[in-house]
């Protein structure tokens, strides 16, 4: 993978570790959820009389992308609502890279050397790991994992979406564009139709975090889909999902989370694997 690629997807990989631990720390996350996608449909419509239309070839992909995101984004919150966000968010997006490299090379033909299959598998497994960091007693809720397991599958199906589609469309910065912007009114929509009864009034906590997200994370989904044009699309799935190295790091110094042996030994596996995919052909 090209220096300045894997630099960019780093960098995406630290913004996207941000605007979690934004939404994982407010209690009302549907509202988050809901500013964060209004706050990128705002993004959206000021940026598409300077960015070209998609070619028609990636507008099944767009409008695909757009409603999987819905399901990513129900599926993350029932699966927050559900049990410890400690083993819930590892499980799922530690099981979307290699879901993305199985499909990408059985199914779409897709090239990895055998270093970068290792170092794929080693970043899978090591974020996966960190599900087991506090013991198996969290994965005995079966409707967490279901609901976790589910979340790795849309992460891993609108993963390809987009990055199919914005080959397809000629560039990454038209589909970004178009696809947040549909995706963002269904957003929108989806949640104000399951709030349509609550009256309570948004915090300024929640309100600030549902911006500050959305702006982050539109950011970090500009900079993967672009890089997705530039780059095998497993590599790129694999180590933006590095960000849960960021993710604990965050916990540790912010927050004050323990970092005991276990979650160590997840998170060395998954830098070594991130080592490996750097300097694989």
């Amino acid at each position: 993978m090209p220096i300045d690629v894997f630099a960019l997807v780093l960098l995406a990989a630290f913004v996207h570790a941000a605007w979690n631990a934004l939404v994982k720390a407010d209690g009302d996350r549907l509202t988050v959820i809901r500013l964060m996608s209004a706050t990128q449909l705002v993004i959206s419509l000021l940026l598409i009389p300077f960015v070209p239309v998609p070619a028609p070839a990636s507008w099944p992909y767009l409008a695909a992308s757009a409603f999987v995101n819905i399901g990513y984004m129900m599926f993350l919150n029932q699966a927050y609502r559900s049990g410890d966000l400690s083993h819930a968010y590892p499980l799922a997006r530690g099981m979307a890279p290699l879901l993305v490299a199985g499909v990408s090379i059985w199914f779409l033909g897709e090239e990895l050397s055998r270093a970068s299959q290792i170092a794929v598998l080693l970043i899978g497994l090591g974020i996966t790991s960190l599900s087991l960091a506090r013991g198996v007693e969290g994965l005995r809720d079966l409707r967490m994992v279901g609901f976790a397991l589910g979340t790795g599958i849309f992460i891993a199906v609108y993963t390809l979406l987009d990055g199919l589609g914005a080959r397809a469309a000629g560039g990454a910065h038209g589909y970004m564009a178009w696809v947040t912007l549909v995706g963002g009114c269904l957003m929108v929509s989806v949640i104000g139709w399951i709030q349509r009864k609550e009256r309570a009034p948004v915090s300024r906590r929640t309100r600030v975090a549902g911006v500050a997200s959305g702006i982050t994370s539109y950011a970090s989904a500009w900079m993967i889909i672009w890089a997705m044009t530039a780059a095998p699309i497993p590599l790129v799935s694999a180590l933006r999902e590095s960000s849960i190295i960021f993710a604990v790091a965050i916990g540790v110094v912010v927050l004050k989370e323990r970092l005991n042996l276990a979650r160590l030994l997840s998170i060395a596996t998954t830098l070594v694997g991130t080592v490996i995919l750097k300097f694989s052909r």
